[in-house]
């Protein structure tokens, strides 16, 4: 069953006191299994976002430990910012990373909210989808007011907290009241204008936000509201669904902002955010400077984000991941106001451990640790990587094509065969690793008990299943290797002639790895005692050996031909 994961993303009203701030985000670290992923303070704001991932039951612990720290140690009667606030914990949202819906993280929510409310006695709004009522599902509704209105609002019976006080005692004076929901990936961004007005950038939030602006006769700023037949001001909506937006003027960088929540990035992304902003903001005579992530963004938004601004400039998509970040990031601008680290802003990024993968060590560490006293990683694994190499010489030879002057009617046939490349790397990547997994999950069969008679029978059943993972996984490398030789066939054929060497060397590679991992089915496979499972395997990989020196010859007459 997969594991269970979901994202907290409390805002705490403090972005000066870095001693506070710190003091407050590392009781989430107190929580074992419960992992801190940013501290995102702001000055201007007096807001700090902090972002934490985890299991349930173990996030549901930490944020309440970080509520009950922060009404410790921030008093909302003193507090003020720029953004909008009611409580020294503002807000709470859950959000469901993975294995989890989003109706199960309301649950969640909920449980978090009672323990807040009748422990900590903290008045809590739940909101979006862990709201008891259709009013209280939007944040600016539970919000208004802010905490100068809380103690008028308390006394509003309609505006009862869903758990704890319902009264502004000194307790909640200071501690002011909590949100807490269960909501949707959210994208808290941040628009750079080449302006200090406020006004403006509320124009502009007001053209794109899906609120849009109030209606008015005559003068669109001036004139007096249209109301409905309800007594509601009616609205004008904005481009964009699934975003909120405000202007507001940032002190500590002299420049205006629109502040953005993209709640639902499915619907609009970050960079058809950023792009309809430019648009408006040059129809009233303004420039978009660049652009601010508050928190952490999914890779998959990031790699979006580059994939369209690489289409608009009619650029090959084939090209690597890091380089998609690099696109993505120049385009928004979302280095500014300050250095953007993806390792630092991307939430898998964070998740993921480089410390024991091979495929993440040097080209010298990787020689040197093949050629050590250990047995992995041994041929199939160097099998794989060289597969890697072989068609990344193809890819690269694609990039090439759909950048060369005169062809740029043909870009996008090179673009396909480059993404197609960059597949087929990737897997081959992830099987340079996985050969070496399997050959351990081996060596962990071998050396479990066998003293009792079951433990035997389980000791065997367990190295047979690894041994057969084991035949499973460079099989899996020979085709990939094998279907990989199309992007070099096609480049030779359609690509650059003067990169004809490049491609040849791509299929050489490509021809080692089926080589080299064919031999590891055949070692691994001698060991199965299911004969009807080994020489299903040993048949499908000889078909493929058999094709693949076929393929060679080929290519090799084709470039003979050619040189």
């Amino acid at each position: 069953m997969k594991k269970q994961l979901i994202e907290c993303v409390p805002n705490i009203s403090e972005g000066k006191d870095l001693v506070k701030i710190n003091t407050i985000a590392q009781v989430v670290e107190t929580v074992e299994g419960v992992k801190l992923l940013d501290v995102d303070p702001g000055a201007a704001t007096n807001r700090t976002v902090i972002t934490f991932v985890g299991e349930p039951k173990q996030v549901i612990e930490a944020a309440f430990k970080l509520i009950k720290k922060a009404s410790e140690l921030i008093d909302m009667s003193k507090h003020s910012g720029e953004h909008p606030r009611f409580g020294a914990t503002d807000v709470c949202p859950l959000v469901p990373i993975s294995g989890i819906t989003l109706e199960e993280t309301a649950e969640y929510a909920k449980k978090l909210g009672e323990r807040v409310g009748n422990e900590l006695n903290i008045p809590v709004y739940l909101y979006e989808n862990a709201a008891q009522e259709e009013k209280r599902k939007n944040l600016a509704n539970c919000r208004s007011g802010e905490y100068e209105g809380l103690k008028e609002k308390l006394k509003n019976a309609e505006w009862k907290p869903d758990f704890g006080p319902a009264e502004f005692n000194d307790s909640v004076k200071k501690s002011g009241a909590t949100a807490i929901s269960a909501r949707d990936f959210l994208i808290a961004y941040n628009i750079n204008l080449n302006t200090t007005s406020t006004r403006r950038a509320n124009s502009i939030a007001f053209d794109i936000r899906e609120g849009g602006r109030v209606k008015r006769e005559g003068n669109p700023i001036t004139g007096k509201k249209v109301i409905d037949k309800n007594g509601e001001p009616v609205r004008v909506p904005g481009k964009l669904k699934a975003v909120k937006g405000i202007g507001w003027y940032i002190e500590e960088y002299g420049i205006a902002q629109i502040s953005y929540n993209l709640t639902n990035i499915s619907i609009t992304s970050m960079h058809e955010a950023f792009d309809e902003t430019v648009k408006s903001a040059t129809e009233r005579g303004l420039r978009v400077t660049g652009s601010e992530l508050i928190g952490l963004i999914p890779l998959q938004a990031m790699l979006d984000a580059g994939d369209y601004f690489l289409l608009k400039q009619e650029r090959s998509l084939g090209i690597s991941e890091s380089e998609k970040i690099k696109i993505a990031v120049k385009s928004l601008g979302l280095d500014d106001l300050k250095p953007f680290n993806p390792k630092e802003k991307i939430i898998e990024y964070l998740l993921e451990s480089d410390s024991n993968r091979l495929v993440a060590l040097t080209l010298t560490d990787f020689a040197d640790e093949t050629a050590g006293e250990s047995m992995a990683p041994g041929g199939g694994s160097i099998s794989a990587y060289v597969g890697s190499l072989g068609v990344s010489l193809g890819t690269m030879v694609a990039n090439l094509s759909a950048h060369k002057a005169g062809w740029d009617d043909k870009w996008e046939f090179y673009s396909k065969w480059a993404e197609k490349g960059q597949i087929y790397k990737n897997k081959l990547l992830f099987l340079v690793d996985e050969d070496t997994n399997s050959f351990n999950k081996i060596i962990e069969g071998f050396r479990m008990p066998k003293s009792t008679t079951e433990e035997k029978e389980i000791r065997l059943n367990a190295i047979q299943d690894a041994t057969k993972y084991a035949t499973e996984i460079p099989l899996e490398v020979m085709k990939t290797a094998y279907n990989s030789m199309e992007v070099m066939e096609a480049m030779l054929k359609e690509g650059l002639e003067s990169s004809l060497s490049d491609t040849g060397v791509g299929v050489l590679c490509a021809r080692s790895a089926v080589l080299g991992a064919y031999f590891n089915v055949r070692i691994n496979a001698k060991d199965i005692k299911d004969r009807k499972f080994a020489d299903s395997i040993l048949d499908e990989a000889k078909v493929i050996y058999q094709k693949t020196l076929a393929k060679e010859q080929e290519v090799i007459n084709y470039i003979d031909s050619k040189i």
